[in-house]
């Protein structure tokens, strides 16, 4: 009885083991290969060696293979085929993905120094390495602002004075533990007075011209404006 078992896997840690078994009925020396499906097929153990970027951190036991040193990019689809030249049935092959799973990091927060009350306010938070992909949560003053979501963004329509505060971001994965970036302070100001003036000279400015206007189409068409 002739059998191939490769067993599926997901990796966390920083080699992964992917199963092949086999067992022939009278060759004692059967040809292995092990091959990555991407855009295209390529060989990771030919020939008795490892190639690419294999060479020197994978190692063969039977035909189950060990990659050491794993990273993102040894994510993929794998082939075990195993011939046995002297049997009278092929063995065949068989396909195992391989999952590399990334904890939470640190992840990269936006928080301005300081807003003035009334503005818009969007603070931006993101972790490009996790995997599978984090979702966040906002703390202010270490208590949390925001229910766990997937978008990196956390918007205020219009600040007050109690938004003032220490601000960090959560980023979380079901791998590992959740990672937050540095509590960063946020100010929330009133305009200063110069400014308030200002805006409310032009706020009236504006409202005279308008009401010039105004009162111009109207004499016009009531025909005040003839000569």
């Amino acid at each position: 009885m002739q059998q191939l078992i490769l067993s599926p896997l997901q990796v966390l840690s920083v080699y992964a083991v992917l199963t092949c078994e086999f067992r022939t009925e009278k060759d004692q020396n059967p040809r292995i290969e092990w091959k990555k499906k991407g855009k295209g097929v390529t060989f990771v153990y030919f020939d008795h060696k490892f190639t690419g970027s294999y060479a020197g951190r994978a190692k063969m036991e039977g035909a189950t293979l060990t990659i050491h040193s794993v990273t993102q990019k040894d994510s993929g689809e794998y082939r075990c085929e195993v011939t046995a030249g002297e049997d009278h049935v092929n063995l065949g092959e068989a396909t195992v993905t391989l999952n590399v799973l990334v904890p939470p990091h640190v992840p990269s927060c936006e928080v301005p120094s300081s807003v003035f009350v009334g503005s818009g306010l969007e603070l931006y938070c993101k972790d490009k390495l996790s995997v599978p992909p984090a979702t966040y949560r906002w703390y202010k003053d270490n208590k949390a602002l925001t229910a766990t979501a997937d978008t990196p963004y956390s918007k205020f329509t219009s600040v007050s004075k109690t938004d003032s505060g220490m601000y960090r971001c959560e980023s979380s994965n079901s791998v590992g533990a959740p990672k937050s970036c540095v509590a960063q302070k946020l100010k929330v100001i009133e305009y200063p007075l110069n400014m308030t003036i200002l805006i409310a000279g032009a706020a009236g400015f504006l409202s005279l011209i308008l009401f010039c206007c105004i009162c111009v189409c109207v004499c016009q068409r009531r025909g005040c404006c003839k000569s």
